[in-house]
Order: structure tokens, then sequence, then C-alpha cells
């Protein structure tokens, strides 16, 4: 019995000493040693967040040590400063050679990224935009999560593989990026990699590829931070060259700091200028840019209204429309939009209960407008006809003609003036009319055979707003038929192939839907392409903006 005792003992003299959680100041909440996966072993992180409701961008940092060592309490320091600074900062623990060898570690970090993304809710985080630092080993994971975000190649067998484990922006501190440059160029390459990669660079030269961030680069990685000081003898400063070298002519974003005569691991004031660059980075690229609602009226195959924040593309809510073509928000968050297989405009609530619809005899209801008194301005582009009609469903103003039938109109949309503006898509043409049915004003667009009009607003400065397809092009046309600005066309750096719906920010920027380039596009008062959002499946006939 004594013996037993004493070998017991012993064994539990022999264990590690459990690590302890570290002290934060106020204002900063630690969940300590949380678990994310049990493959291959038990790994966890140490999140640290601010005292908030959130949700706060994130930042997953990666300890260095050769793929062989090292502690995630070796960034406990910079997690408590990033907390502090508004984000959710988690250091994270991943499997270690030689006993764990590549991919091990890689599919570590993205069970990581996966399980905060997964409990976003719980730690008060914004799963939108979720970074990644390291030094050295840790450069590198933070590397492969930045490269092969949109890959589950190494995506492994860990938990929430539900969730995305791409991340939204990398800061890289002297990350190796081409191993098979290495071993001629590092004090410890020749005893790292083997251990890692399982064999050296002669034995087995494709692994080492394989395992190299350089040969993901592609113009979807995020925006990368390189760090590199310029006497580093563990990872050459040339590893980080050749990635902005490479990076840049993918057309992605990276910039390259380099510190003179630093080494690697970084001290003193060259780590606090790294870790100064380190903040500017995260704030730029993980700090959303203040997002506004907008409608889109998609006629594509989904066939839906979609509430939806620009410019992220994040949707809110989705209302079958039937591959219809017009929406419009109304206050208190309903939306008028049409329903052309159904005949029908319909107005529903922001719970989506349908409050309203109208009318017994449309034929293919295309457009539709509430207007100030109450009525709606209904485009029954079948008809060949525009009518006004009040709550009730009665028809209180009706425009018609033979060369708006048969599908030739597209949009039509009142003017502040109380005319009416229709589009003639199948002549490329404008007219206004009175309220009297007589035609005040027309504007006709060149080669009239080719293009198409779809939509038309008038502007408080009297001046007309236009969609054309072939080339897609926005207009602003004056009183007198004089074209004031053109975006798009064949003369633009922008090109589209059919500009279809339009709304004006409150800052002057205009969104324009590109409906065969399926993309969403926003343009400033200087012709500049400031946003776009592609819109994959998404054809996009009408948009609007929610003020």
């Amino acid at each position: 019995m004594r013996l037993a005792v004493f070998l017991l003992t012993t064994v539990a003299l022999a264990q590690p000493p459990k690590p302890l959680p570290p002290s934060v100041p106020d204002g900063v909440a630690l969940e300590f040693d949380v678990e994310y996966s049990r493959v291959g072993e038990r790994m966890a992180m140490d999140i640290f967040r601010p005292k908030g409701e959130g949700p706060y961008p994130a930042v997953v940092a990666i300890h260095g040590g050769g793929f062989r060592a090292g502690s995630r309490a070796g960034y406990h320091r910079l997690c408590i400063e990033l907390a502090q600074k508004g984000f959710v900062a988690a250091t994270v623990s991943y499997r270690l050679a030689p006993r764990h060898q590549f991919p091990a570690a890689v599919e570590d970090v993205k069970a990581a990224v996966r399980f905060l993304r997964a409990n976003a809710q719980k730690y008060r985080l914004d799963p939108d935009h979720i970074g990644a630092t390291g030094g050295s080993a840790g450069g590198h994971l933070a590397l492969m999560l930045g490269l092969t975000g949109h890959s589950t190649a190494f995506d492994g067998t860990g938990p929430h593989r539900e969730q995305s484990s791409q991340v939204q922006a990398v800061v890289n501190f002297y990350g190796p990026t081409d191993f098979t440059k290495s071993y001629d160029a590092s004090v410890d390459a020749k005893d790292v990699l083997p251990q890692w990669i399982g064999n050296d660079l002669a034995h087995n030269r494709r692994q080492h590829l394989v395992a190299s961030p350089l040969y993901y680069v592609s113009p979807l990685a995020a925006p990368i931070l390189t760090v590199h000081g310029t006497k580093d003898n563990y990872v050459a400063y040339e590893q980080g060259r050749w990635l902005d070298e490479r990076m840049k002519a993918a057309g992605a974003v990276h910039e390259l700091e380099t510190i003179e005569g630093a080494g690697h691991g970084f001290k003193g004031p060259d780590l606090a200028r790294a870790e100064a660059r380190l903040l500017a980075w995260f704030n730029r690229y993980l700090r959303p840019a203040a997002e506004r609602r907008i409608l889109i009226s998609d006629h594509g195959p989904r066939g839906e209204v979609v509430l939806m924040d620009w410019p992220s593309g994040r949707e809110h809510r989705r209302i079958p429309n039937g591959r219809g073509h017009d929406v419009q928000p109304l206050p208190g968050g309903n939306i008028l939009y049409t329903v052309a297989p159904e005949k029908k405009v319909y107005e529903v609530d922001a719970s989506g209960k349908r409050v309203w619809e109208c009318c017994d005899g449309l034929e293919h209801p295309l457009a539709a407008q509430r207007l100030a008194n109450g009525n709606t301005l209904i485009g029954d582009a079948r008809a060949g006809r525009v009518l006004e009609v009040d709550k009730a469903g009665k028809t209180v103003w009706t425009y018609a003609s033979e060369d708006l039938a048969n599908m030739r109109m597209r949009n039509t949309r009142r003017t502040p003036a109380g005319t009416t503006l229709i589009c003639v898509e199948a002549v490329a043409k404008v007219i206004e009319v009175n309220q009297e049915g007589q035609t005040i004003w027309q504007w006709q667009a060149p080669e009239k055979e080719k293009r198409k009009l779809y939509q038309a607003w008038r502007l408080p400065d009297g001046n007309t707003l236009l969609s054309l397809s072939d080339p897609g092009e926005v207009l602003i046309v004056n009183p007198q038929g004089g074209v004031v600005r053109s975006i798009g066309g064949a003369r633009s750096d922008i090109k589209m192939g059919w500009a279809s719906g339009m709304a004006r920010f409150a800052n002057g920027n205009l969104l324009i839907s590109d409906y065969t380039g399926r993309r969403l596009i926003e343009v400033d008062p200087a012709g500049a392409m400031v946003n776009e959002l592609r819109m994959g499946p998404r054809t996009v006939a009408s948009l609007a903006v929610i003020e």
C-alpha cells in the first residue's frame, strides 16, 4: 500500500501544474480554458471580451513555437489589450509536433474559428468579422486561415463543420510562407520541418508545397498585413516579401511592414510598432462600416423580395414574389411589391402578414408605387395601362395606350409635380403624362431599336434619372433632354450589361442594379464605384433604400 501511494504521488507530482487564469482588468470578462475540440486530444482557448452587449469583432491569436512548443498563455497580454479596445480575443492551443503532424494544427485553428462562429451569441461576437493573428508558426497558421477560407480541404473532423472557418483579416508576424526555401535560410528549419511535415525536403517536396501558404494565394484571400524584420534568421525576411509580391499579383489586399534590423520575435519599440499596426489593421477590416438597409426584388429563379444590409449583403427577410419586378419600403416596416404570376400587388407588414392587396382585373402588374395621398400607382405591362387606385382598390385615374401593351412598357413612377413617368422599354423612350393624359415631355434614347429603358425617376432638381441596357447605363438628363451625367455606358470604366433598378442614398451616392451582371454597385457623385456586391444567382430588377 505504501508503495502504491508513493507511486501515485510520484505520478501526480510529475504532471504539469494546471494553468491558472490570468487576472483581468475591470471592463474585461474572461472565459478560461474553453474546450473547442477533442480531435486527437483536448484543445482549448481562453476568451477575453469586453463587458458589454456587443456584438464585437473577434480576433483569434495563435502562438508560435516551431509547431512543437509554445503556449496560448503567451498571448494573454495582447488579448487583454484587444478586449479593452473593443474586440473579443481568443488565444488558442493546437496539436503539436512530432506527435501530431501537418495538417493537424491547421485543422485545429479552423475548428477554433468555427467554434467561435457557432457560439457568437454566447460570447457576444460578430460572426461576420473575425480576424486571426500569430507569430512565427502562429503566423503561418493565421495565414492558412486567411488564404484557405473558401476551401474545406483542411477542415478536418472537428466540430461545427456547418460553420465557415473563413476569417476576414489576418495580421502575420514573421510567419513562413514557402517551406521549400526554408532549409538554407533558417537556423532551425532542418530540425523543425521534418518533425512537423514528416520528412525533409529531399524526401517529400510535395508535402512541403502543400503546407506552404504562398501556394494558396488567390483573389479570394482575406486582407493580410505582414510584419517582418530584415535580420530574422529563423524565418527569412524574403518569406514576407514573396507573399507581398504574390498577393499583389493576385489582386488581393496585402501590406508588408518592414522593420529594419529586427530579428525573430519583436521587443521594445519594434513590438510596440508591430502591435500598433495590428490594431490599425483590425480596426480597418473588422470594424463594420455603418450598414444601410435596402430592399431588392429578385426577378431570378429564387423569386424573392429580400431585406438586406448594404454593402455586406447580410439578409434579414425573404418574401416570395413569384419573380416579380418591383418593391417599395413603406412606413413601419411594411413592404409593397408586385407578384406578376398571381396578377397582384401586395403589402405586408413587418411580421410578413399580408395587410393589403390589389386588384382583380390586372394582367401583369410590373410596377407599384405607394403615393403620398395613400393611393397606389400600378403599371400593368400586359394590358398597357397605368392606374391609380385608392385603399379600397377603386380606380381613380388611368392612362392606357396600345403603345404600352403586350409588355412594351416597364416601370412607371409618379413625380412630385403629380405627373407620371412611363418607361416604354420596347423603343427606349420615357414619356411624362399629366392628369389629363397628355404627353408633356419625353426623352428618346439613341439606338432605340437596340437599347432598353427600364426605370425613370424625377429628381428634386427637375432632372430625370434613367436606366438603360446594351450597354448598361444610368443617365441624368435635363428638361431639354441633354445628358447631364452618365454612369456606365460605352465610354465609362464601369461596365454594365443592363442597368435596371436604381436608388439614391442620403449622401448623394447612387445604388444601381446591373441586372445581367448579377451585381449591385454603389457609385459616388464623382462617378467612382465605392462598393460592389456580387449577387450569385439573383437578378435584381428593382431596389430601394430604406431611410
